[in-house]
Order: C-alpha cells, then sequence, then structure tokens
C-alpha cells in the first residue's frame, strides 16, 4: 500500500525548506517506492511559496484525518503566528497523538514550542533564543544540531533543508544509515563520490 505524506501550506511558505524531503518521498528514487504527497491548506485556495510559484491544495485542513496519513510536514512561511496557527498546530497534536510522526522546520517549531509540544521533547530550530521569545518551557530540552527526531517529531531550522531530510526519511526507516550519510555528503557537501552509494539501491 502506497503510503502518505501531508504537507502543511501557509501561504508564502518556503520553498527550499521541505524541498528535498518532498522530492525524495514523491519520486521514491533513493527509498525504493514512491509515496503519496498530500498538500493541505486552510482554505481550498492556492497558496504562494516565497518563490512566487502557486500551490494548488489537494485537501483542506478540514479534511485532514492522522488516521490516513504516516508523516505530517510542516514548513516555516511568514505565517506562523498565533491566531493563523492553531488549526495547523492542532493538527500536529493529533498526529502526534496518533502516533504518526511530524516533522517540522522553522516558523513551525516556534509554533510548536509556544503550544507547549517542544516542553517535553528534545528538539532544534532556527535558534535557541527564537524559540525561548515564545515563552516555552522547553529550553532545557533544546539541542544544538541541524535536526533532532524525538518521540516522534522532527525538528530542523532553516540552515538544514537536507538534514531535515536525511532525519525524517531515517526518523521514518526508509533507507540505511550508509544511505543516509552518502545522501548528505553529497547534497550538503557535495561529494560526488557518495552518487555510486545512493544508486545502489
Amino acid at each position: 500500500m502506497t503510503r502518505t505524506a501531508h504537507v502543511l501550506l501557509i501561504d508564502q511558505v518556503a520553498d527550499w525548506e521541505a524541498g528535498h524531503l518532498l522530492a525524495e518521498l514523491n519520486t521514491g528514487r533513493f527509498i525504493g517506492e514512491p509515496w503519496k504527497v498530500i498538500s493541505v491548506t486552510a482554505s481550498d485556495q492556492p497558496v504562494s511559496t516565497m518563490g512566487g510559484l502557486k500551490w494548488l491544495p489537494d485537501i483542506t485542513i478540514n479534511d485532514l484525518d492522522p488516521t490516513k496519513g504516516d508523516l505530517l510536514i510542516m514548513p516555516d512561511d511568514v505565517g506562523w503566528h498565533p491566531g493563523q496557527e492553531e488549526p495547523f498546530v492542532s493538527s500536529a497534536k493529533q498526529f502526534l497523538d496518533a502516533d504518526a510522526p511530524v516533522a517540522a522546520i522553522w516558523g513551525a517549531t516556534e509554533a510548536l514550542a509556544r503550544a507547549g509540544l517542544l516542553d517535553k521533547r528534545h528538539h532544534t530550530a532556527a535558534a535557541k533564543v527564537a524559540l525561548e521569545a515564545t515563552g516555552y518551557k522547553g529550553s532545557d530540552r533544546y539541542l544544538d544540531q541541524r535536526a533532532v527526531a524525538a518521540d516522534g517529531l522532527l525538528t530542523a531550522g532553516p540552515q538544514s533543508p537536507v538534514q531535515f531530510a536525511r532525519a525524517t526519511l531515517g526518523m521514518l526507516g526508509l533507507i540505511s544509515d550508509e544511505m543516509l550519510e552518502a545522501y548528505e555528503a553529497l547534497f550538503h557537501r557535495g561529494d560526488p563520490s557518495a552518487f555510486p552509494v545512493l544508486m545502489s539501491i
């Protein structure tokens, strides 16, 4: 059965942050089988990316069912602030409560912090001070790393789209540690010697 990833979209979503991860899930080129990627928005209207592309939603947030998804992806955009983020954060909590993994990057981590979802989990973000500004109670669990997976929740900062993809694929158990290292070596460090490893699948 084809596995499904839902990606939450608010207007002005950051094109690059989930790009690596979405490409690998949708094509399946390094993980063996492609996933179905479903875009989710607050309404049935398209959203614009920071790069100026128009992204058409597949479903609205009201139709999102955590029991029918294998991963929830939360990229950054300019809309993560109190008032607009609540339905998306509520969906993240529902996924976590259903033991379905969530992957959040940059501004989405701040939204999760405001909701208390990082208080008892190890995590990372753009910077520790950015999360502390939310008033959350989890600063003692902040790790100064590119990406952190803990209790079904993957967090990363905006400077780490490759690590975000690598850590999420690892959290899902989709490829081996050797393949994960080769993935980061090629797409982050530009090491062409890693390409044959990735193509060995």
